[in-house]
């Protein structure tokens, strides 16, 4: 075979290659508008906007407001609004042909695709009383935000808008979905017995125990992510009226709301020190 035989099927296998590939990424696009699209109507799902029931109805209202210590009051969750249309928006602008090679794009859009879906699995678990199931869902949740949240840091945005739409979206939800993780397993711990009253000792430690670790989590965010402000704001949106809920309403709980309070501070006071250049850093 000549030289120029060879250089022709090299040139070709390239040609292939980059068709292929346009082709991957294409159907990757598609995809994550497919996913988003599922999740929004999970979330109407979830609203009791389709079907007779609703999140708050699931396992006997454990998931509601005054289901457990650590649920927060119903003003919390108006913070959805704010990540679906972010969400949303970032369906839209992955799909723009300026995204199309964009490499952070080809290796964010699997994982933003895989949280959509499992976000409304997770609402239709929820609805259908599989507590158990939507725990195990939220886990998986939580490690997809948390690898996105990994590949955020290993590319920078290239704008302010990608920084806006990308990484504020998906720092807000990955905040958001720490505390809903340790809140979900709350509602199956008092599905399965724990008292949801208050009135005991273990209803209140387990209360505890449970802010005790989102604040854990919180600090090991601010002090991994350089303490990027979005999940922290999630952070400390709910545990704000976490604490707003167990100091008025139905449910009140002075242990509880004083340590969802304290929770808050923390995330909120080692989120700046971390940001401070005199902050601590990783490196």
């Amino acid at each position: 075979m000549t030289d120029g035989g060879v250089h022709g099927y090299k040139g070709e296998f390239r040609f292939m290659t980059a068709v292929l590939d346009d082709r991957a990424r294409a159907s990757m696009r598609f995809g994550v508008i497919a996913a988003i699209l599922v999740a929004v109507a999970a979330a109407f799902v979830g609203a009791g906007r389709i079907g007779e029931r609703s999140i708050a109805d699931a396992g006997d209202g454990v998931l509601g407001e005054t289901g457990t210590l650590v649920a927060p009051a119903s003003a919390a969750f108006g913070i959805w609004t704010v990540i679906y249309i972010g969400l949303i928006a970032y369906a839209v602008w992955q799909a723009l042909p300026g995204q199309k090679r964009s490499y952070r794009q080809k290796q964010l859009r699997p994982l933003a695709a895989a949280s959509m879906i499992l976000n409304g699995a997770w609402l239709v678990s929820a609805v259908m009383d599989q507590l158990l199931v939507s725990v195990f869902i939220m886990l998986m949740l939580l490690t997809t935000l948390i690898a996105i949240m990994g590949r955020l840091l290993d590319t920078c945005p290239e704008s302010r808008a990608e920084r806006v739409i990308v990484d504020g979206t998906f720092g807000l939800y990955l905040g958001w979905v720490a505390l809903a993780t340790f809140a979900n397993i709350t509602a199956w711990l008092v599905s399965i017995g724990i008292d949801a009253e208050g009135t005991t000792w273990g209803a209140t430690f387990w209360s505890v125990i449970a802010l005790s670790l989102v604040t854990v989590v919180g600090v090991a965010l601010a002090w991994i992510t350089g303490g990027r402000t979005a999940p922290a704001i999630a952070l400390v949106w709910g545990l704000g009226w976490i604490a707003y809920a167990r100091f008025s309403g139905e449910l009140v709980n002075a242990t509880t709301a004083s340590t969802a309070l304290a929770a808050a501070v923390t995330i909120g006071v080692i989120t700046v020190l971390v940001r401070l250049p005199t902050g601590p850093r990783l490196s």
